[in-house]
């Protein structure tokens, strides 16, 4: 490149998508201001503790999904109904970490336990099942894209991404959090706290990616008789942990007490047991659906006439391998 042409103004085609990434950072930046200069002032669906990162994270994703759905052709587009569900999943995640919700999540034990349920099971069960990537991919930058086709990026993915893996961060994390003495930790640091959140997004989403790839095998990793067993494998454990919150007659978080529950008329152990139901039946609901819709690809795959399979096949290989490195 020449240095007549590293000094050339961008193009006009560059303006739309800079002014995007300004009003991006522009309104975090008031945001992040509103919060910690004027809480009173901010109503309800606004942030209470503001965190750039999950902020950023929400509206760069939100964009590069909306930018790479203008550049795809109209084939490759996702249905209606998958943009529907990843836009229901990304905005619940967002709403129980970036509302007034996160701050009763604080103060009750039952809503914190609704506030997992969004982070870790129903928020990424919508995006995996909206299957996303290639839209967000096609979005990105191009450095962003050189970057998460890195080699170090597609070795961690490949691991993390790996069955055993994959099933192990799910429950570990969800089991890890509920510790009792690592939950009221992480409740009093908010550094420990954003981990806890990260943690439980990302141990979703990689799971339930792996469930619910719409692609036989190959090119997906699994064949779908394993990711159906994968769905119910998670259950036991998730609806054991439940069960045993549920029926404990002691209260084993006294966070809630020290920090104030939003509801007095709620006895500590009336507000652990429904907490306790919370992580029990929801989980089982959402592998016994993750289920169904597994058996549900299987049998589109089945009734797809053999020269259509390979068709569909192709084409969602040439999309779906491009941000799942499988």
């Amino acid at each position: 490149m020449s240095r007549h042409d590293a000094l050339a103004p961008p193009s006009a085609v560059d303006w739309p998508d800079r002014a995007t990434y300004g009003a991006i950072f522009v309104l975090g930046a008031i945001l992040f201001w509103l919060s910690y200069e004027h809480p009173s002032a901010m109503p309800v669906w606004a942030p209470w503790d503001f965190s750039p990162t999950i902020y950023l994270a929400t509206a760069l994703t939100l964009y590069w999904f909306w930018r790479g759905l203008a550049l795809s052709p109209a084939k490759a587009r996702p249905s209606i109904w998958r943009r529907v569900a990843f836009l229901l999943g990304l905005f619940l995640i967002y709403a129980v970490l970036q509302t007034r919700f996160e701050y009763w999540s604080q103060h009750m034990f039952f809503l914190n336990r609704i506030q997992s349920l969004a982070m870790h099971d129903i928020g990424p069960f919508l995006i995996a099942l909206a299957w996303p990537g290639a839209m967000i991919e096609t979005g990105m930058p191009a450095w962003m894209r050189r970057c998460v086709k890195s080699r170090f990026v597609t070795a961690v993915g490949r691991v993390c991404g790996h069955p055993a893996m994959a099933a192990f961060l799910f429950i570990g994390i969800f089991y890890l959090w509920l510790i009792p003495v690592i939950h009221f930790r992480a409740m009093i640091d908010h550094r420990l706290y954003a981990v806890m959140n990260w943690s439980m997004i990302i141990g979703g989403l990689l799971f339930w990616c792996l469930v619910l790839d719409p692609r036989p095998k190959p090119p997906a990793r699994l064949s779908f008789g394993m990711r159906g067993a994968l769905a119910l494998g998670v259950t036991f454990p998730q609806t054991l942990l439940g069960a045993v919150i549920t029926f404990v007659p002691r209260d084993l978080y006294s966070f809630y007490d020290l920090c104030g529950r939003l509801f007095p008329s709620i006895s500590p152990l009336s507000d652990q047991r429904t907490g306790g139901i919370v992580s029990w039946i929801p989980a089982g609901m959402m592998s016994t659906i993750g289920l169904v819709l597994v058996l549900n690809f299987l049998r589109l795959h089945e009734e797809t006439p053999t020269e259509t399979q390979d068709e569909a096949s192709a084409a969602i290989a040439a999309l779906a391998t491009r941000w799942t490195g499988r």
